[in-house]
């Protein structure tokens, strides 16, 4: 089971990752200083289970767990020296809330919670997109995809290993994956969960952050409302 660890202070993740080190059957995954940079992470590292703190920089892991609810993977479980969030942390599907200083024996309990709820989980079958690379037809997991761009004739799909051309419209992949994707702009659409904020240029023009990518396509004025509100809701 491979694990994240996400805390804003060194020592501390420096001593959660000599805790792991002592779990049988846990590999370590990385370990990153807050929440934006735990999305950057995901689509690279695959974790398993992520070792959140709360109180950090930027997006804290509240709101983290927020944008990762209804996943099965990663589970979550908080590590915080806090107790008053913890009814928010089980609403929002957390596995287990460990209070610092952790104690090995409260990790390993966690780390048992969040392997038996994943082996209970249904698995999705993967959903793919069809298409040609180099003359050759291909067929690319959803998961992979980073964007789909309109190009004259075809969608041009960019993702982990290169790009792949479709023959079907943006509004056919629209309408056929409608939970899947969302519009960014006319000639643009990319998959939800790689959505992970928007970025204004002094210039009024708003641009896409995309998890695992340097990719920042532009957002149309049309379509700003929906993201913001896909981004606030998690």
């Amino acid at each position: 089971m491979r694990v994240l660890i996400v805390d804003d202070e060194p020592l501390a993740r420096t001593r959660m990752a000599a805790l792991l080190g002592e779990c049988d059957g846990i590999e370590a995954a990385g370990s990153v200083a807050d929440g934006d940079s735990a999305l950057d992470l995901l689509d690279a590292a695959q974790p398993d289970v992520l070792l959140l703190d709360i109180n950090m920089p930027g997006l804290d892991g509240v709101a983290l767990a927020r944008r990762l609810a209804g996943r099965t993977r990663p589970q979550v479980v908080f590590c915080t020296a806090y107790e008053n969030h913890a009814i928010q942390a089980f609403d929002l599907g957390a596995v287990d809330y460990l209070l610092k200083p952790v104690r090995l024996e409260r990790l390993r309990e966690a780390l048992e919670r969040a392997r038996a709820r994943l082996s209970q989980a249904p698995r999705e079958s993967p959903r793919y997109l069809h298409g040609r690379q180099r003359g050759e037809q291909v067929r690319i997991a959803l998961d992979e995809v980073i964007c789909l761009l309109a190009e004259e004739k075809y969608v041009a799909v960019e993702h982990r290993n290169g790009r792949l051309l479709l023959d079907e419209s943006l509004r056919q992949l629209e309408e056929a994956y409608p939970d899947h994707l969302v519009r960014l702009h006319r000639n643009c659409l990319v998959p939800t969960q790689r959505l992970v904020g928007l970025k204004t240029l002094a210039d009024g023009r708003v641009l896409a952050k995309l998890g695992g990518t340097e990719l920042t396509p532009e957002v149309s004025r049309r379509n700003l409302p929906v993201l913001r509100k896909l981004l606030r809701m998690g």
